[in-house]
Parts: structure tokens; C-alpha cells; sequence
């Protein structure tokens, strides 16, 4: 995935930690839906709401320090949804944790993220206008 740009790409500090000094998850899960929706964006220019995220199972936990890129492919685009597999890459800089090298890349997750463009009023519609009948 190196080879692809990210998304979004964060550096992430001691705010973000939880009691046993790893990043929280649902930091992780946050950074996880704005990608997404950055992607949904290249889709169409159109409002999108987070439906669904599937298969969130995390392999590598994620220190102070580390460089977390979220990569980002469309998967599936219908009427109104958008579907983005989302892959979550963590870089460790010397962060004080055995064995943890300089530079070295990890898996941390990935997951499916469903998003659906709304109107105004928050209504699905549709994320090709041209394809709508009179």
C-alpha cells in the first residue's frame, strides 16, 4: 500500500491514549470514517452520512508517535450509498516499545465503511443527479 496515497495521514500524541498508554480504538474508528468520507468525495460532491462500518478487527495496537495512514479504495458505488474498504497502516518512529524499529510499517486494520448522500434534509438521494427521472 506504500506505493498508494493516503487519504489522510496522522500523527497521533498522548491526548489520544487510553489507560494502558495505546491509542484509543475509537480514535482509530473516527480517522476510519473520515477517510472514508474523503473517498466518498472523490465519488461524487455530495453530502454523505456514515450508514454502516463492517469487520472492524484490529491486529496491531497503535502507540504515541506512530504515523497512522488510512488508505482508502471504492468498493461498490449504488444509487445513494458509497462502499470504501479502508486500510489502516501504523509507522513506528521510535517510540520506546520493544522491538519497535525506526520506520517500520504495520497493519493495524481495515475495514468497509457504507456511506449514504443525503439532501438538506437529510433524505438519501440520489449520487448521480443525472441519472434521477423528471
Amino acid at each position: 500500500m506504500r506505493d498508494q496515497v493516503p487519504a489522510i495521514k496522522v500523527l497521533l500524541l498522548p491526548k489520544d491514549t487510553n489507560a494502558y498508554g495505546t491509542i484509543f480504538g475509537g480514535v482509530i474508528l473516527s480517522n476510519i470514517d473520515l477517510a472514508s468520507a474523503v473517498e466518498a468525495r472523490r465519488v461524487a460532491p455530495r453530502r454523505f452520512v456514515t450508514k454502516a462500518m463492517r469487520e472492524v478487527e484490529f491486529h496491531e495496537p497503535v502507540f504515541v508517535g506512530d504515523i497512522v495512514s488510512f488508505y482508502t479504495e471504492t468498493v461498490r458505488v449504488g444509487r445513494t450509498s458509497v462502499t470504501v474498504r479502508v486500510l489502516v497502516e501504523a509507522e513506528r518512529w521510535g517510540n520506546g516499545q520493544p522491538g519497535a524499529g525506526r520506520g517500520e510499517h504495520v497493519k493495524v486494520t481495515e475495514a468497509e465503511v457504507v456511506l449514504v448522500a443525503v439532501d438538506d434534509r437529510g433524505r438519501p438521494t440520489s449520487i448521480h443527479p443525472e441519472t434521477m427521472q423528471a
